[in-house]
């Protein structure tokens, strides 16, 4: 049953403005392909001006953390677009480990992560876009990022 939206028409429904592709800042590759499965590195919250959101995650802030995580799951697929040609190519998400810059009273993590699992669940479908998942807390992230998100697809 194929007639279902491709996840490129279902991003347009979105309206949303991809950020340009992470570029590697270190020794590593932003995705890496190995077999069917596509890896992504730690990605985080590139806004429209290219610069990442920073900050800490505290308590009753939930939904800054939220808004971030957004923009990782937006960079993520910047990222699947540019090295894949297409999202069409992205058959599930397997798995997303996120990490959430948080103070250590904070304990709403997945709630923040759910930014971006529902950015994938709109992209890649109610089936396809929801995979295994982690949300983990702490204190410190690269560059005082807010949130960090690396992600594993299964491609067609």
């Amino acid at each position: 049953k194929k007639t279902m939206a491709s996840n490129e028409a279902r991003l347009q429904e979105l309206g949303v403005v991809l950020p340009p592709a992470p570029k590697s800042i270190g020794i590593y590759r932003p995705l890496v392909i190995v077999g069917n499965l596509a890896y992504t590195s730690g990605t985080g919250p590139v806004q429209a001006d290219g610069t990442y959101l920073k900050g800490k995650v505290g308590l009753g802030e939930k939904d800054k953390g939220y808004a971030a995580a957004q923009l990782c799951a937006y960079a993520i697929l910047s990222n699947l677009k540019t090295n894949l040609g297409s999202l069409d190519r992205v058959k599930r998400i397997v798995k997303i480990l996120a990490f959430v810059n948080c103070t250590d009273d904070f304990g709403d993590q997945p709630a923040v992560v759910n930014g971006c699992s529902e950015v994938f669940q709109k992209v890649f479908g109610p089936e396809n876009g929801v995979g295994a998942r982690s949300a983990i807390g702490t204190n410190s992230l690269p560059g005082q990022m807010m949130v960090e998100v690396e992600a594993i697809f299964e491609l067609e």
